[in-house]
């Protein structure tokens, strides 16, 4: 059995590390050998030229391709893994496209596995075991006010004037604030056109208390029925979101106006334009600490008084072993392709591991990578 792993970003090294470490079979494609063999050469002396026939020339049965790549090479990949009988597996959301390759996947017994980075990724598990948590509870009552929050954000370590700095091209993060979200507040479904119209405060409650801005993203809906949320139950609130450090929205005014501004081909190619010098100005340095900070919170009951509430966090910053997104994104990566090649994944489309034991293994390999993990019991 060989992974085939596809792309060496910037959040490719530590799960390859870890996959090499184990004794895996690893071939490592990227559309520019030199610069795979700059990023991982140390760690795999298997390193092709990207190429999506001879991709398809080398897999055999049971073996694993990971994307790695942008997101409009998923599909693709995916597709030749059915075909070639092999598994697949993406730290990006299900789209509508690899949703409906279920049913072939199925037939041909092989799992196309998504949705195991960091965001999505270990967010959900963290929120599979808050859920168990809960529902092995005496506060288990579909009836009492639940509250949702999920946020998730990486943010300078040393902070800047602009108050972020990027891990890897700025042009997801500017077409990300084009988009509308849809989440759930006040008990009632609430649609946002920009998230500069729904910014508020989060108060994390890591060891030094820290407050962030935050923002819903996407729509968060169908991550009701992923967490085991039934549509009777009383939900008050529930968001998935993003997280910044204080002063973002000062900060990035300017942005934001500009991009409400932009429109047609020639908005799309400003924003490329805005990426390109986003990217000049405000990367990380060579060595700088990222950060990574994520909250997952689940309260029942009133506000006021409630009978549960727990949240998952986790406070991770760059150090030797790689910065803290490349950690946090390409080991749960890791352990997807650990699962895949074991037989431990369902054929078909899936994403996170839900199961308590996959769970509790996903949780502590997490630890080993972030400086700080915990379960706060508010009460």
């Amino acid at each position: 059995m060989t992974i085939h792993w596809c792309g060496t970003g910037l959040s490719s090294a530590p799960g390859l590390r870890r996959l090499a470490e184990s004794g895996a079979d690893l071939v490592v494609w990227n559309r520019t050998v030199e610069k795979a063999r700059a990023v991982v050469g140390d760690l795999c002396s298997d390193i092709r030229a990207f190429d999506a026939d001879a991709l398809r020339d080398a897999l055999r049965p049971g073996d694993v391709v990971v994307s790695m790549l942008p997101g409009d090479w998923h599909i693709p990949l995916a597709e030749t893994a059915i075909d070639k009988g092999t598994h697949f597996v993406s730290s990006s959301y299900v789209s509508p496209e690899m949703a409906a390759l279920d049913g072939a996947a199925k037939t041909a017994g092989v799992a196309l596995v998504n949705e195991v980075g960091l965001d999505p990724g270990l967010d959900h598990v963290m929120a599979h075991w808050l859920m168990a948590d809960y529902r092995a509870s005496d506060a288990f009552d579909p009836a009492s006010e639940h509250r949702f929050l999920s946020y998730c954000g990486g943010v300078p370590a040393q902070p800047n004037d602009f108050r972020y700095k990027f891990s890897w091209s700025p042009l997801g993060v500017l077409k990300a604030l084009r988009s509308p979200s849809r989440s759930i507040r006040g008990g009632a479904v609430t649609d946002v056109a920009r998230p500069w119209d729904a910014l508020s405060s989060y108060a994390a409650p890591l060891p030094s208390p820290e407050s962030f801005e935050v923002y819903p993203n996407r729509d968060s809906l169908p991550f009701l029925a992923e967490y085991g949320f039934g549509d009777d139950w009383n939900m008050q609130e529930f968001v998935r979101g993003t997280l910044r450090l204080n002063g973002w929205s000062d900060a990035w005014a300017d942005v934001f106006a500009e991009i409400e501004t932009l429109h047609g081909p020639e908005g799309d190619a400003r924003l490329q334009e805005m990426s390109d010098g986003f990217w000049a100005a405000h990367a990380y340095d060579a060595g700088e600490p990222d950060r990574v900070v994520l909250c997952v919170d689940l309260m029942v009951g009133p506000k006021d008084a409630p009978v549960y509430h727990k949240t998952f966090v986790l406070d991770a910053t760059g150090d030797a072993r790689g910065s803290a997104m490349a950690r946090l994104v390409s080991v749960p990566v890791s352990l997807a392709v650990e699962g895949a090649a074991a037989g431990q994944i369902a054929p078909g489309v899936s994403t996170a591991p839900r199961d308590a034991e996959a769970v509790a293994k996903w949780l502590d390999v997490t630890r080993e990578q972030a400086q700080h993990v915990a379960v706060v019991d508010h009460l």
